[in-house]
């Protein structure tokens, strides 16, 4: 059985050694960390192979390259991808670089945009059109997450030496094999897509946002530096 711990001893977890983030980010992340002990075993067992990718890399001193994949790349993978650029820079966890693509390229969702807006995220939208590019900050000192949607291999991803995480159970159905992953890992998510246009699609997406948060954020916890 794994035991969960909250990584309370970790140099990483010294308040020292973490870059400056957004206050309300930082704010909504000590809410998160509390709920960690409430991920489920079984989920567990599945997030723990992406953090011993994660350690693997940063005791060879190599990129922690991290691509989020789900069917449209509109809502699910972008949480993935920017919640761990930001657990990267929260627990100190060098060269992480994430990324998230779709089986098909459509937009990041607006209402994904807004939910991680009031998470603590500073957003801009830096062009129009189908699918606008945004810039995601998440604090003064690190470089914003470039999101907008793609295709996983498209050739701003990784090609190589990276670790898969499948959103989705339907782009882990349509990719058993993601082409030059050196791991791949199945952590599928509810799609609040399902309740567009409904009383709860607000409360809805933040579940999503706050679930992937946390599990983004264990993950990183496990790591050591």
């Amino acid at each position: 059985m794994t035991l969960i711990t909250t990584a309370a001893a970790s140099s990483s977890d010294n308040l020292n050694d973490k870059k400056a983030l957004n206050p309300k980010l930082s704010a909504y992340i000590e809410t998160v960390k509390a709920n960690f002990s409430k991920i489920p075993l079984d989920r567990i067992e599945e997030l723990d192979k992406i953090a011993a990718f994660i350690q693997k890399q940063v005791n060879a001193s190599q990129p922690v390259q991290l691509t989020y994949i789900c069917t449209h790349n509109s809502r699910r993978s972008h949480f993935g991808q920017i919640w761990a650029a930001v657990a990267g820079a929260y627990y100190n966890i060098p060269n992480v670089k994430t990324y998230s693509g779709g089986t098909e390229a459509t937009a990041f969702n607006e209402r994904a945009v807004a939910a991680c807006e009031r998470a603590g995220f500073e957003i801009t939208k830096t062009s129009e059109g189908k699918n606008p590019v945004y810039h995601v900050s998440y604090g003064a000192d690190t470089e914003p997450v470039k999101a907008f949607s793609k295709k996983y291999d498209e050739a701003s991803n990784p090609q190589s030496d990276f670790c898969a995480i499948m959103t989705c159970s339907q782009a882990d159905e349509a990719c058993p094999v993601v082409k030059g992953s050196t791991a791949r890992v199945a952590v599928p998510y509810d799609d609040p897509k399902a309740f567009d246009g409904t009383p709860q699609e607000t409360v809805k997406y933040d579940e999503r946002c706050k679930q992937i948060a946390t599990e983004t954020l264990y993950v990183f916890s496990k790591v050591k530096i």
